[in-house]
């Protein structure tokens, strides 16, 4: 995992955040975290999910914009 903070959450790309993301993931079924390591990993698990999901509707979004206006044309 970086030494990324929460709030840069929002500066990743897409990949970097799902790539962040399958670290994370791995590090917790490791299971050899302590708890509170757990879940400062699972807070920024979830804010890496968050992130990945506003990308993938933002892309979802421009698509459909781009289909409604290939439709008009």
């Amino acid at each position: 995992m970086t030494d990324a903070t929460p709030d840069d959450v929002a500066a990743l790309s897409y990949e970097q955040a799902r790539d962040e993301l399958v670290q994370v993931v791995a590090k917790l079924e490791q299971g050899a975290a302590t708890l509170e390591e757990s879940l400062a990993l699972w807070e920024r698990g979830e804010a890496l999910a968050r992130r990945c999901e506003e990308w993938l509707v933002g892309a979802k979004a421009r698509l459909d914009a781009a289909r409604a206006a290939a439709e008009e044309s």
